[in-house]
């Protein structure tokens, strides 16, 4: 394996750790007018991530600017051709980010409420997004001669990548939600469980439908691994599934680590279904966009391949014991102690 196509796997790696963690963290956003019967348990529901959300977030950080380190062509195909879905889900970013931070700066319930729907459009716009996005990537976007991306918004909102958001959505959401029950106690506890059992019927149907559809898309293309784009398909639906089974026997530990599985495979049979592409073009096959076509020199290559090796391990020690540390549950009893000092 060349340089090249090991970078296509570390920046799909870092891809399949951003939407793993920071996707549960738009299930718990998006789960606030669900869960958050009050401001107390608005509170404990947002608490689960208060600790992990923005170290969640940095993995985003670190792909993007692996994609731009080692496939510049890709990195600025992808960044003017979907410039409107990527600052929409940049804005949304910062606007769950300023929200979680200053919710809490001022005692109105009007001021909470504010920040509040802003964590849920925050949560719900990337969640959405991210998966047109994905899915435009696999399936092919109209790429000229000068590795322009030549279509409209309007070619990104087509049946297949309108399903692979909504599919991200649901999957998150679900995830999100498996959380909440992991780490919450009481009322909100039952309800993430109610919740987690209802939005994964729906988020199974819509994994298989957009799943099988990816399958069938990599035969027909004739990508190189698209019998390991099925194998992930079926690893993702007994997992989904096996997250509800769980859920419903109140395993919740298991429940959330099945969850983290769908998503994981999910992303991959996507990556799988991709490869040997960077950008598939829609317009001539020769105009588009692979991984030896778009990637940097070798040089460039192999200084980052000593940074990953070095630094990657230490930025994973470093997740895991911060997970470690905030492992115990946010129980409403701490929350309402709180609340009391601080008034």
């Amino acid at each position: 394996m060349d340089l090249a196509h090991l970078w296509f796997w570390i920046v799909g790696f870092l891809f399949v750790g951003y939407f793993v963690l920071d996707g549960f963290d738009f299930g718990v956003g998006m789960s606030l007018p669900f869960l958050g019967r009050d401001d107390i348990s608005r509170r404990q529901v947002i608490n689960t991530i208060g600790p992990v959300w923005d170290l969640n977030e940095t993995w985003v950080i670190v792909a993007g600017a692996s994609l731009f380190a080692a496939f510049p062509h890709w990195y600025a195909t992808l960044f003017s051709g979907f410039y409107l879905p990527l600052l929409l889900i940049l804005l949304a970013l910062i606007a769950r980010g300023v929200s979680f931070e200053y919710r809490h700066q001022r005692d109105s319930a009007r001021w909470r409420k504010r920040f509040d729907t802003l964590i849920v459009v925050g949560s719900a716009v990337p969640a959405l997004l991210w998966g047109i996005a994905l899915a435009n990537i696999v399936q092919g976007v109209p790429i000229d001669a000068e590795m322009n991306v030549t279509g409209s918004l309007l070619t990104l909102l087509n049946p297949y990548a309108l399903l692979g958001g909504l599919t991200t959505l649901l999957l998150f959401f679900t995830h999100g939600v498996l959380f909440v029950a992991l780490k919450t106690d009481g009322r909100v506890r039952a309800d993430a469980r109610r919740l987690a059992g209802r939005a994964g019927l729906v988020a199974i149907l819509l994994a298989a439908a957009f799943l099988v559809w990816t399958s069938l898309l990599a035969f027909s293309e004739g990508r190189d691994l698209a019998w390991l784009t099925v194998a992930c398909t079926v690893t993702a639906g007994l997992h989904l599934v096996g997250a509800s089974v769980a859920n419903a026997r109140g395993r919740e530990g298991w429940a959330f680590a099945f969850g983290a599985v769908t998503v994981l495979a999910v992303v991959l049979s996507l990556w799988f279904a991709l490869f040997p592409f960077a950008m598939p073009s829609t317009t001539d096959p020769a105009y588009s966009l692979t991984i030896d076509n778009a990637s940097s020199t070798d040089y460039t290559l192999t200084i980052m391949t000593w940074a990953a090796v070095i630094f990657l391990p230490l930025v994973l020690l470093y997740q895991g014991w911060t997970y470690w540390v905030f492992r115990q549950r946010v129980t409403r009893s701490h929350i309402e102690k709180a609340a009391a000092v601080a008034h």
